[in-house]
């Protein structure tokens, strides 16, 4: 294989001295890519803006205009350049309204103790990342502080309802404790050590199962840990979308998360309190969200929603596949994108499924994809499933997600394991306190709290709307062999509905998995020993499920 010729780059002169201030604050002081480093956030970020209305390099404008503290006085790093970043923010992106300024830092923001329903809250933004606490490993019945991990809602602290919402999570946390050891035990026996599984191996995979089960038992007020990464601009959105939230948990929350931040980037929330700005901006949601409500009220009162499917495709293109084969073609033609398609139509059907063949290639495995060409058509989706794994399939934010209020009315999931495990009768008694508690809250004028008291069993209602790559990886990572049961049907009735209306497609679809499993977690279990053996690393206990 021939070589690659060299490329040519601009050399960047600096004296010694300008070369020991950068060698602080970049990761490279010759080459033209490099990192910066050890600087604020706020100050990357004005960085970059300026960067985008000068000629100079980033390394000259870095030492001209934003290093003068160091030159002169040098102070701690986080004051490099503080004040000309704020004075910058100030004048682009306050008063001129350049958003994508706000994109030009990110902070880690570790968001705790939050409900399930405050977590769906945080996590709806699609231009941030979200690591969410595992209820695989990690029992529910023990009580940091002296009191259960649950969200007493602000709502009901006035009234008598708190007194009842607090006697609920006893019995619940109380009986999922209680059905633990039992269940756990009904899994060892049911699925015995194989040789050749370490106590490690098996240990946890017992212990993803028997959480798996139990945690539909929980109340959606049942508290998490939640790790986001984003930008200026998507805390921004965060910020103002809680502040209206209908929940006094998240504005509460909300509050927090803008003090937090503005200890770190306080140039990218300057206009949350603006009165034309922000607040403006808040307001506008909530009159929207208010006024639809009501008419949504007015109209739909009375209708009971028919039966459907677990999984219902609700709309597609029936010309999908035509329109995706279009798409593949256009980089590589100077055709207008209408008369692709048209060309297309006439072609043999033969020809067309060797172009859609040659854009999936030869994939070796699922996080191998076809490119954006398959973003050229849709499918919209009406699920029903419980809560628990729609808190999964949540997750998925470059699709379209809306789901609605969280109630009862749906029924609820019982695991085949309680049922053979002979515990039966304790879950469907939590889940009729369940549904009789969320009736008071509700009928006291409190439907949005009410939620709070649904044990994550009861089935909700969503919508999920994606392209056909979007469903290519929802559906390959979701069927896999170590997700949860509920998350691996909706995946593969998804991938069934897609390639019944679009076989070539869903063809392409190789990963999508209809393996029958018994212990989801055991092989990714064997996978992670293996790695941790190679690499010298002990095996860590799986959390506090271990006691």
């Amino acid at each position: 294989m021939a070589a690659e010729p060299e490329l040519w780059y601009a050399d960047e002169t600096f004296t010694p001295e300008e070369r020991a201030i950068l060698s602080r604050y970049v990761t490279n002081l010759d080459g033209p890519v490099f990192a910066l480093i050890n600087l604020p956030e706020a100050t990357k970020g004005a960085l970059f803006a300026r960067y985008s209305r000068t000629t100079k390099p980033l390394r000259r404008l870095f030492l001209d205009e934003f290093a003068d503290r160091v030159l002169g006085a040098p102070g701690p790093d986080e004051d490099v350049g503080r004040e000309r970043a704020r004075r910058l923010y100030e004048n682009v992106f306050v008063e001129y309204g350049d958003d994508s300024v706000a994109q030009l830092g990110g902070v880690h923001l570790a968001c705790e103790q939050v409900s399930q329903l405050l977590a769906k809250a945080l996590e709806w933004g699609r231009l941030a990342a979200y690591l969410e606490q595992s209820t695989r490993y990690l029992r529910y019945d023990d009580r940091p502080g002296g009191r259960w991990r649950a969200t007493v809602p602000p709502e009901l602290e006035a009234s008598s309802l708190a007194d009842d919402y607090r006697a609920f999570l006893d019995d619940v946390f109380t009986t999922y404790g209680r059905m633990y050891e039992p269940l756990r035990s009904w899994f060892v026996r049911r699925y015995p050590q194989q040789p050749g599984d370490s106590d490690t191996v098996y240990r946890q995979t017992i212990t993803a199962k028997t959480c798996d089960a139990l945690r539909l038992l929980l109340p959606a007020g049942t508290r998490s840990n939640l790790g986001i990464y984003a930008s200026g601009q998507s805390y921004e959105h965060l910020v103002m979308r809680l502040s209206v939230h209908p929940l006094a948990e998240a504005r509460a929350y909300g509050r927090l998360v803008l003090a937090e931040l503005r200890k770190v980037i306080p140039e990218f929330l300057t206009r949350v309190d603006q009165p034309e700005r922000g607040v403006a901006w808040a307001r506008y949601w909530r009159e929207q969200r208010e006024r639809t409500a009501e008419i949504a009220e007015r109209l739909l009162a009375g209708i009971e929603p028919e039966e459907r499917e677990e999984v219902t495709l609700v709309d597609h293109d029936p010309e999908g596949e035509l329109k995706v084969t279009a798409a593949v073609l256009y980089p590589y033609s100077d055709l207008p994108d209408d008369q692709l398609l048209e060309l297309v139509r006439d072609l043999p059907s033969q020809e067309r499924a060797r172009i859609l063949a040659a854009s999936v290639g030869g994939r070796r495995n699922r996080r191998h994809k076809p490119g954006r060409a398959w973003e050229r058509t849709a499918y919209r989706f009406d699920v029903l499933c419980d809560y628990g794994a729609f808190r999964d399939l949540q997750r998925h934010r470059p699709l379209t997600i809306e789901w609605q209020r969280l109630g009862p009315s749906f029924g609820y999931e019982v695991p085949a394991a309680v049922e053979e495990a002979g515990l039966r009768s304790e879950w469907d008694r939590i889940m009729v306190r369940s549904r009789e508690l969320h009736d008071e809250i509700a009928a006291a004028g409190l439907p949005e709290a009410a939620q709070y008291a649904v044990a994550m069993a009861y089935r909700v209602r969503f919508v999920m709307q994606m392209n056909a790559r979007e469903a290519m990886h929802l559906t390959e990572l979701r069927s896999s062999p170590q997700g949860h049961p509920t998350y691996r049907r909706v995946a593969q009735a998804m991938h069934r509905e897609i390639a019944r209306v679009h076989p070539a497609l869903g063809a392409a679809f190789t990963y999508v998995s209809y393996e029958d499993v018994d212990l989801e977690r055991l092989e990714a279990e064997r996978r992670a020993e293996r790695k941790r053996r190679a690499a010298g690393v002990d095996a860590e206990p799986p959390g506090s499920a271990v006691r």
